[in-house]
């Protein structure tokens, strides 16, 4: 950085240095013309008389003192002198001002007299003092120098292992390499340093910290992420709250009101009632009863759910045990056609299993048509496929969406609870048209190991 500046002050002193001397030629040629009596001038030449040469002389003299400074009141005295050489026209004075004329031609540019001298230095201490780290490159793109915070933002210590800036254009939002290894953000610019023709006789390219910034950006990031959470929990709460409240209104107060109905008509006819009324009514409110309890159980295994609490104790299951046993607590399940070898297990919380093949028989029964067909099969090395078809008109394609969801509308909670269950014991479960024609439910589970 201090050679770029040091070239630009060179043309002032290439001025002074060609004003100075012609200053002394002009003025030696004014002593000349006074004192030496056999002075002649070429032939064609005339020289001024000595009383305009000295004042010329004394001037361009003047000119190429700097400003201030011991030189300059060198030069002041110099030109007195001289004035006073022109009227004695004493040979000793003459020589005085000689020796004051070289003397003052020997002061060097440098000497700490002179105030612009300290250019230089002054624009050293601004470079090693800026809070920016920069970097200075010649026309090739090599590194010429580093600033002091140049080498505190990367840890190095020379030019020489600096990495390489970002190429002119190319700035912005920067990762800068570090002597350890890590990287620090910057903001990076790149900028020519032209000639007197415009053309890029180099480069500076500067580095703004902003590990700071970026740290409170990822932050607010961070926060606004958790608001967005935050917003989506709410969201998906608002609607399981909408879901339950219709699935209370619609699926709940049916089977409350037939009970209410049913009771209500008991206790007010029952003398008058035939005991074959009395009987198919008690059996109605019964069967509406336990409608109303297993809603009442699925919706409490809906809340476990969604709250990430159910969890599977997952042991060999005979697949054989479990669905029959399934069928046994369905109604309409002596319509269910079963094949399913008798050594076929599942890893699998009985459980869980028992719940989601129950829920798929119904879903088949009320939805589908008999006859309802299980079967279950090895689905590959480590897998188990049990499936369960019916012969109805299947599932229409605009439900297939929301086949799985928590209130697909006339489905209740069956398939959304299965398929958590399924998943809580590492399966999974999907839906495929039967051929050719009725609904096929598949669920995959983990083969049992063979003891």
């Amino acid at each position: 950085m201090g050679g770029y500046v040091r070239i630009a002050v060179r043309g002032v002193g290439r001025n002074r240095l060609i004003a100075g001397s012609a200053g002394v030629t002009v003025t030696v040629l004014g002593l000349l013309h006074t004192h030496a009596t056999d002075l002649t001038p070429p032939e064609g030449l005339r020289l001024p008389p000595a009383a305009a040469l000295f004042p010329a002389g004394l001037a361009l003299l003047i000119y190429a003192a700097p400003r201030g400074g011991r030189v300059r009141t060198g030069a002041v005295a110099l030109c007195v002198l001289a004035a006073v050489a022109l009227a004695s026209a004493s040979t000793l004075v003459v020589v005085a001002t000689a020796a004051l004329l070289v003397a003052a031609a020997a002061i060097r540019p440098g000497d700490p007299g002179r105030p612009g001298d300290a250019r230089p230095e002054y624009a050293e201490t601004l470079w090693q003092s800026m809070d920016e780290a920069v970097m200075v490159l010649d026309v090739n793109y090599r590194v010429i120098d580093v600033n002091r915070r140049w080498r505190e933002l990367t840890g190095y210590d020379s030019a020489a292992e600096a990495p390489p800036p970002p190429l002119p254009g190319a700035g912005g939002d920067w990762l800068l390499s570090r002597a350890d290894g890590t990287e620090v953000p910057v903001l990076a610019t790149v900028a020519a340093i032209p000639d007197e023709a415009g053309a890029p006789r180099g480069y500076v390219a500067t580095y703004v910290d902003i590990a700071e910034r970026k740290r409170a950006e990822d932050a607010l990031s961070d926060h606004a992420a958790e608001l967005e959470r935050g917003n989506a929990q709410l969201a998906a709460a608002l609607a399981f709250k909408n879901d339950l409240t219709s699935m209370l209104t619609h699926d709940v107060a049916q089977p409350i009101s037939s009970i209410a109905s049913l009771a209500e008509l008991l206790c007010a006819d029952w003398a008058d009632l035939p005991e074959d009324i009395r009987l198919e009514l008690a059996t109605k409110i019964d069967k509406n009863t336990r409608r109303l309890i297993k809603m009442m159980n699925d919706l409490q295994l809906l809340f476990r759910l969604d709250t990430g609490t159910v969890t599977a104790r997952r042991v060999p299951v005979p697949l054989l045990e479990v669905v029959r046993a399934a069928c046994a607590e369905t109604a309409g399940a002596g319509q269910v056609e079963v094949t399913i070898d008798e050594d076929l297990s599942a890893l699998a919380d009985r459980g869980h299993l028992t719940i989601v093949v129950e829920n798929l028989l119904r879903n088949a029964i009320a939805h589908g048509a008999a006859p309802v067909q299980v079967r279950a099969g090895r689905d590959g090395p480590e897998t188990v496929r049990l499936e369960v078809r019916d012969s109805g008109p299947g599932i229409p394609d605009d439900l297939l969406p929301d086949l799985f969801g928590r209130f697909i509308r006339g489905a209740g909670l069956g398939l959304f609870i299965a398929r958590h269950l399924v998943e809580a014991n590492g399966g999974s479960m999907r839906y495929e048209h039967a051929d050719p024609r009725g609904a096929r439910l598949l669920v995959i589970l983990e083969t049992a190991p063979r003891g």
